[in-house]
């Protein structure tokens, strides 16, 4: 709350209008403000003053329950208006909240005359508190878990779908959204990098990705499934993936910039004759509140949290990924995502050894 309050004083602003549900979680530390999940603003938005005033606006329909069972305890004013009022005027918040100030106000959406405020909000989140660490952790370790135990039983013969299917149904019993569900059987893996999932019934090999969520946090990660021994040629292509990973997470210092990340890729790719690959897909980057905060690339003007922050790197050599959520602080790197008894190579980053996930392979009969 007291970084927001300085970052509007310090743009020229008279407070932040926060209407997006992840920007609502992460100002209440894990609370939401979401009811319809196509929709990125929730039912009711956060505002916070220069000064370090707080209010929360609402309507009528929303007002009571957001204050007895979401907001409870943290203080901040209710503004309560009518819900054909909202409706009447796309505006409306923030002409009702630039009322209470009377000033230029800052918002995380393109609404009325406020200024556009998101891009200092992302890196204001991605600087990640102690709780916020701990939090993460917890979640990494049931979304690895939960994803891991269940794939570990899916046998080949049925469709992308009843895989996702039932990795959902693991996701939720851990208490994590799934945000992001894709799968690839054989030819398919070779194909595509984000592969909605189809009726394709799976015989060889198999790619699951995920991105699941809690209290507003998000981690990302994927796995392979192989019937029988894979090709040495996927074997090798997984390993090259993996020794890129390891060059971007022992890159990923505090400070770093994501256009010399992306450089770093580049290179790594290079190195193990897999020149290029970075041009076939995206190579990720920091992940926090949202499944990527930024993604890598050569003319982007971010970095890496200079305290706490989390990445998702994903590099990819055609019909093979590997993609970790990872912690990112002053003392190392940290992968949070492992998969409990999930088969896996020794890497070296910052000093530390990290595991990172191989082909599980499923024995016929």
């Amino acid at each position: 709350m007291e970084r927001l309050a300085r970052a509007a004083h310090d743009a020229g602003l008279r407070g932040v209008l926060l209407t997006t549900h992840w920007n609502f979680s992460w100002l209440t530390a894990g609370a939401t403000n979401r009811i319809d999940i196509s929709r990125e603003a929730g039912a009711g938005a956060l505002f916070v003053s220069a000064g370090g005033r707080r209010y929360a606006l609402a309507n009528a329909i929303e007002m009571p329950r957001l204050a007895d069972e979401v907001l409870a305890g943290l203080d901040f004013e209710p503004i309560e208006f009518a819900w054909v009022d909202e409706r009447a005027n796309p505006a409306f918040l923030v002409q009702r909240a630039t009322a209470l100030l009377s000033g230029p106000i800052g918002c995380d959406a393109l609404l009325g005359d406020a200024h556009h405020f998101e891009t200092s909000l992302s890196r204001l989140r991605s600087a990640l508190e102690p709780e916020e660490v701990r939090r993460y952790r917890a979640l990494g370790a049931d979304a690895g878990r939960a994803v891991g135990s269940v794939l570990h039983s899916v046998p080949a013969g049925i469709s992308e779908r009843e895989v996702v299917r039932e990795v959902a149904i693991s996701l939720l019993r851990a208490n994590t959204r799934p945000l992001v569900l894709l799968a690839a059987a054989d030819n398919r893996l070779l194909r595509h990098r984000h592969p909605v999932p189809t009726a394709l019934v799976w015989a060889n090999r198999l790619m699951v990705a995920v991105c699941a969520e809690r209290d507003g946090l998000v981690v990302a990660l994927s796995r392979l499934l192989s019937a029988g021994r894979p090709e040495a040629e996927m074997a090798r292509r997984l390993t090259a993936a993996q020794g890129v990973l390891a060059d971007l997470l022992d890159a990923s210092l505090p400070g770093a910039s994501a256009a010399s990340l992306y450089q770093v890729a580049a290179d790594g790719y290079a190195r193990r004759g897999f020149s290029g690959e970075e041009a076939r897909h995206h190579q990720g980057g920091l992940i926090g509140y949202r499944s990527r905060e930024w993604i890598a690339h050569p003319q982007s003007g971010e970095n890496v949290p200079t305290s706490a922050g989390a990445v998702a790197w994903n590099p990819s050599v055609t019909g093979t990924k590997v993609e970790e959520t990872c912690l990112v602080t002053a003392g190392g790197v940290e992968v949070i995502t492992s998969s409990p008894g999930w088969p896996s190579s020794t890497v070296t980053a910052q000093g530390r050894t990290l595991l990172l996930p191989d082909h599980l392979i499923l024995e016929s009969g």
